[in-house]
């Protein structure tokens, strides 16, 4: 009887320090996680001041820049509206303070430990006489989360003049797209998925975009997500066909049916 209460004893103290542990481990995670939000914060400000510097500094080269500088033109709406390019990617800076931005996964990586895994940059070489000659290429994505999104392409000799010229491209390429909650048996309404199922090809790929009604997610593939969430849609599910892991020919295809979202046409009797 002695012996049995010392076991029970011993697996009520081996339960007790299980609990223990599980509870450090949980306040460790949290900590670790206000921690990493509050470098994001701070990087996040920190890219803040310096874009709110480079504007400060921004010396226009186009009449639309003039005008953005001046302060005659004050939204993207008005730019849009009268079908002029944007031909300087401080202007988009200047009218959308709060633009976000993430590179898609277009690369992989090689040697013994990262074989296979994906990453954001994706490197060749070319063969000469002088010797192998390596490209850098990375697809970068930028909105507001509000309406307003953009793909852009990059390529250099280095990785991080790659990546700046992809995130150039992509706020020359920011283009408007509509919302809304086009799926029969959403009530709510709202602007949270598509109006209407819309369509995109580019090579062999074949993607269709479908509305969906609130609380389903984004049921698409992981680099479709990062074009989605920054465009604004909270709702959406998806069918694709062909070489889907091409991911550049694949995003090309989701921001050419992302534009028929403003290309409807009024039928009247």
């Amino acid at each position: 009887m002695a012996e049995q209460k010392k076991v029970y004893a011993k697996e009520k103290e081996d339960m007790v320090t299980e609990v223990e542990v599980t509870e450090t481990e949980k306040m460790l995670e949290v900590a670790e996680e206000t921690q990493e939000s509050k470098e994001k914060e701070i990087a996040r400000q920190s890219r803040a001041r310096q874009e709110s510097k480079k504007l400060d500094e921004w010396v226009p080269k186009t009449a639309l820049g003039r005008q953005v500088k001046a302060g005659e033109i004050t939204s993207l709406e008005q730019i849009f509206a009268s079908g002029r390019r944007i031909m300087e990617a401080e202007v988009v800076d200047a009218l959308i303070p709060d633009l976000s931005n993430d590179f898609i996964l277009i690369g992989q990586m090689h040697g013994k430990f990262g074989g296979g895994r994906r990453r954001i940059i994706r490197q060749t070489q070319k063969k000469t006489a002088e010797g192998n000659k390596p490209k850098f290429t990375a697809l970068a994505v930028v909105g507001n989360r509000n309406g307003y999104v953009g793909v852009g392409l990059g390529k250099a000799k280095e990785s991080l003049p790659a990546r700046d010229k992809a995130l150039r491209a992509a706020k020359l390429s920011l283009m408007p797209i509509k919302r809304g909650s086009g799926d029969w048996s959403d009530a709510a309404g709202g602007e949270h998925s598509l109006p209407f199922k819309v369509e995109g090809k580019c090579g062999s790929i074949r993607l269709r975009l479908f509305p969906a009604p609130k609380g389903t997610g984004l049921v698409v593939d992981e680099e479709l997500k990062k074009v989605l969430s920054l465009a604004g849609y909270k709702d959406m599910r998806s069918k694709s066909s062909g070489q889907t892991r091409q991911k550049i020919n694949f995003i090309k295809a989701c921001m050419q049916a992302l534009g028929k979202t403003t290309k409807t046409k009024e039928l009247r009797n």
